[in-house]
């Protein structure tokens, strides 16, 4: 039976990450980071593009599987008839080189367990050479890659995997280690198992104990956070979009990116649920790469780039893989690198704004290059661009894009003033009310009674839910509503928000995606403006509902299909399940509050 995306769990050491299927198998592994080659892509292909699978001989077994704690060592229970074994599954955090652990516990009874591997390099393309090392371990190697596998039992060759038999009863463990190296180093240190179990739940522990959040749905809350923490290179402070390529947004469709990068977009919204949730450091460290990545001249800078900052991102299509559930073609690298995508100026600035607010130190000469990126955006903003989403089609005046122009210059204002900065103030002023204007009279069709996705459209998109969240309009302005109302009729699919209707779009590619689950977090947003709380709440369970049995969250969900699309896990997903928590929190507060005074003795 073929997997579903809700059927992964991930495991990370913040420097890389693996897909867990439920059945067993790692099908997708990149070392030594995440935007490195695959050396499994079962994924993405068949079970000759490899995979890693322990698993129980019966057929008849229930699995359960769940997070320990806080952490993401993934525990997965394989309860048979005979017995249980639990496989807990995990990569140790502080080693020199990346390293995947499987620990096999045996919980009750004797269970008959089988361990099959099958390493491919490059996507699944290459074969490695491999040679045997002692009488349970391996060694695999082809190119500038080593894997290393060490083994409690003994294994054998069988049509080209490394496989084993064993069986594990009552209080026994039997641990596999896998681990990555330079071909032309030495070996990577092997780890003790059970010592590296140890010291990764309490780099876990620790890191969970800084959370600050106590609101509704703290469990899934948290589990988010732990999310953007696994998606986060420590080494740099880079947050990736997902740890996946070409999940697909349709299945069986063309709609398949590479997310192996850093989104300059993610920026405010990470800085902003990270900050509130406690993690300074995380933020500090986020907000320190953002200042590196669009170092140097404006008009270089781009949308998304690698994980230390790389630019240089161009987009291939690895003809071998057939793709998930058939989904072609699979592409590594992302040309929308190339694209002008305007919002992302007003992204950056806001992040740098909510810094601000939040007392973080500037960067050293931070002032001084967002003067040469004001001075480059007072030079483009008029000018049409790819938007948000990101279209493969003509470029248009988007609405979405224009609106954040403006809040790159409202906040810069606010910001340089705050701190008492030099700058062309007044000119940026009359810049920010001049979009202002053109986007109250451009962008707003009185036919509709709505904002509209580009200068001269009729077709909505689900980006104008941000016009209130960023304060371009209050939430109570009639245009405001009506932007609302009219995504309310048009753009609902189940009580779920899609971005846009992709027939009517000129996005350059096929129609049809699910959809679009940050969207759906903006929409809960906009009702808890509008004091629509009850139905906020109803809605916000409903999208914490959608997490699978581990709570991670594609970047779609399909409503009829009743499954998840997209890459996974979705930081952009999880960022904004925190930052609604964080709104409904501070409202249920604000009413909390409110009514305590109201029934206050005169």
């Amino acid at each position: 039976m073929t997997n579903r995306i809700e059927d992964y769990a991930m495991i990370g050491d913040c420097r890389t990450a693996a897909l867990v299927a439920r059945n067993g198998a790692i099908e997708w592994l990149c070392l030594p980071r995440f935007d490195s080659p695959a050396c499994f892509a079962k994924l993405l292909g068949e079970e000759e593009h490899g995979y890693w699978r322990i698993a129980t001989h019966d057929q008849r077994v229930e699995i359960v599987r769940a997070y320990r704690d806080d952490s993401v060592i993934l525990e997965t229970d394989h309860k048979t008839a005979k017995g249980t074994a639990r496989v807990i599954d995990f990569m140790p955090t502080g080693t020199k080189s990346p390293q995947v652990v499987r620990l096999v516990q045996g919980m009750s009874g004797v269970v008959e367990m089988r361990m099959e591997l099958a390493i491919r390099f490059e996507y699944g393309r290459t074969v490695p050479w491999v040679t045997r090392t002692g009488w349970h371990d391996i060694r695999a190697v082809a190119g500038p890659n080593t894997l290393i596998l060490r083994s409690d039992v003994e294994t054998h060759g069988e049509d080209q995997r490394t496989v084993a038999d064993f069986s594990v009863k009552e209080g026994e463990c039997i641990a596999f280690a896998l681990a990555w190296g330079s071909s032309h180093e030495i070996d990577p240190t092997p780890v003790d198992p059970r010592i590296a179990l140890g010291d990764t739940e309490r780099f876990w522990t620790g890191w969970a104990e800084k959370c600050r959040y106590d609101g509704p749905a703290s469990r899934i809350v948290r589990r988010s956070l732990a999310t953007l923490k696994a998606l986060t290179h420590l080494p740099t402070g880079g947050i990736v979009a997902a740890p996946t390529t070409s999940l697909p947004e349709k299945l069986g469709g063309v709609r398949n990116w590479d997310y192996r990068f850093c989104w300059l977009r993610d920026s405010a919204f990470c800085l902003v649920a990270l900050m509130d949730a406690g993690y300074i450091d995380e933020a500090l460290a986020w907000r320190n790469w953002l200042g590196r990545a669009v170092a140097g001249n404006p008009e270089q800078t781009q949308i998304l780039y690698g994980i230390g900052g790389e630019r240089l991102i161009p987009e291939i299509e690895l003809e071998w893989l057939p793709g998930f559930a058939k989904s072609r073609p699979v592409r590594i690298g992302n040309a929308a690198s190339d694209q002008l995508q305007l919002d992302v100026f007003g992204e950056v600035a806001d992040a740098m704004y909510q810094a601000k607010l939040r007392d973080l130190p500037m960067i050293e000469g931070g002032w001084e290059h967002t003067l040469t990126l004001m001075d480059h955006l007072a030079q483009i903003w008029k000018e049409p661009d790819e938007g948000i989403w990101e279209v493969r089609g003509p470029r248009q005046h988007f609405v979405h894009s224009k609106v954040m122009a403006w809040l790159a210059f409202d906040r810069t204002i606010k910001r340089g003033e705050a701190r008492d900065r030099k700058a062309p103030f007044d000119q940026w002023r009359k810049i920010r009310d001049e979009i202002h204007a053109q986007v109250c009279d451009k962008g707003f069709d009185k036919e509709l009674g709505s904002f509209v996705q580009a200068y001269g459209s009729k077709t909505l998109d689900a980006s104008l839910l941000r016009i209130p969240v960023v304060g371009f309009l209050p939430a109570q302005d009639e245009r405001v509503r009506g932007t609302l109302a009219a995504i309310e009729r048009q753009l609902m699919a189940d009580g779920l928000v899609l971005r846009y209707r992709t027939q009517e779009t000129q996005d350059g590619l096929p129609p049809g995606e699910g959809a679009f689950l940050p969207c759906s977090f903006w929409y809960a947003d906009n009702l808890l403006l509008l004091g629509r709380l009850d139905e906020a709440k109803v809605l916000f369970e409903r999208l914490i509902g959608l997490c699978n049995d581990v709570g991670l969250l594609a970047e779609e969900y399909d409503p009829r299909a009743a499954c998840m699309l997209g890459n996974f896990p979705q930081a952009f997903s999880h960022v904004a399940l925190v930052n609604t928590a964080l709104r409904l929190t501070q409202t249920l507060a604000e009413k909390s509050a409110s009514a305590a005074k109201e029934h206050v003795p005169a």
